[in-house]
């Protein structure tokens, strides 16, 4: 009987564990992004192209065709460009999106892309290289400072009162009216950033004006190239020094100067850019013999080191 009873009792408690799961449980639900949606186009190595606040994916599409022989995976954010909010449709916007295509690269099986951000997608491509850097190949940053306050000349403490205002912005009607004529006014192009959610943008840039990656730079293990615009050649100066600054934390990073471009370099200088784009993709990661021939040993040494010879380049 002793032996009968210890038996139930070994039954009782081993019940649960070895009753049959449910179907649902079993079967876990693939991932699927709330926060963009994605585009996948050509075939080879994985790229992934993110762009800026109220851009559309198409601001790549040029680019795609310039420089073939990759599989693009062509990022459009919700909320922006006419398409729905869904998951940005409240609270935190850039943050979460960074998370969300950490986890696409993930479900997706993709082993180390390379991620191109521009602008806000700049900032989201540095939070994923930083947060998860076992996920990230090589990292380009196109027009995009560490602190994106910088971009105004300030800093993300000095423009929190700024911040609240746009995040308040949003909530009202007359708000997200004003929102949406700056965004026509401002945009890169009317026929699609017009149609943004004028409250994603301005939680979206209300989160973009506090945010500092400063301290996150040297968590960034991939290679990493900052491709910048220089309009002005009087302030030409001024300009090498704001980005060779911002990014002096990251050892190694690599700056390349395009001469006569605005913020939307790849509309402005589109050869220039291709050109850039398709050295970034070909290089070999630094420490290696091709990596250094390929960047004349530069792309190893500090950012102030690299941005002098990239400089030179991009003015010939």
């Amino acid at each position: 009987m002793r032996y009968l009873a210890a038996a139930a009792a070994l039954l009782l408690l081993a019940g649960p564990a070895s009753a049959v799961p449910p179907r649902a449980a079993a079967a876990a639900k693939p991932f699927a992004p709330t926060r963009f949606s994605v585009e996948v186009e050509g075939n080879g190595p994985d790229v992934i192209l993110i762009p800026g606040l109220t851009a559309s994916a198409g601001i790549w599409r040029g680019t795609v065709a310039a420089v073939p022989g990759y599989r693009y995976h062509l990022v459009q954010v919700a909320g922006f460009a006419g398409a729905p909010s869904r998951g940005n449709a409240r609270g935190e916007v850039v943050a979460p999106l960074a998370e969300e295509i950490s986890r696409y690269v993930a479900a997706r099986g993709l082993v180390r892309p390379a991620i191109v951000g521009h602008s806000m997608g700049g900032t989201v491509a540095m939070m994923v290289a930083a947060r998860h850097p076992d996920r990230v190949g090589k990292v380009m940053v196109v027009d995009m400072l560490p602190q994106p306050a910088g971009l105004l000349g300030a800093s993300a403490s000095g423009l929190r009162g700024l911040a609240g205002l746009l995040r308040d912005l949003g909530g009202s009607e007359a708000g997200r009216s004003l929102v949406g004529s700056a965004i026509r006014m401002f945009g890169s192009d009317p026929g699609e950033n017009g149609r943004s959610d004028p409250d994603v943008v301005a939680r979206a840039a209300q989160e973009l004006a506090v945010t500092d990656l400063t301290p996150e730079l040297p968590r960034i293990a991939a290679p990493l190239t900052v491709v910048y615009a220089s309009p002005d050649p009087q302030r030409r100066a001024a300009v090498d020094r704001a980005f060779e600054s911002a990014y002096a934390g990251r050892k190694g990073a690599k700056l390349v100067r395009l001469d006569g471009s605005g913020h939307m370099v790849m509309y402005d200088q589109p050869r220039r850019f291709a050109e850039a784009l398709r050295a970034f993709l070909g290089a070999s990661p630094p420490g290696t013999a091709a990596g250094a021939a390929s960047t004349g040993g530069r792309a190893s040494g500090p950012a102030s080191q690299a941005a002098s010879g990239a400089t030179q380049a991009a003015t010939r």
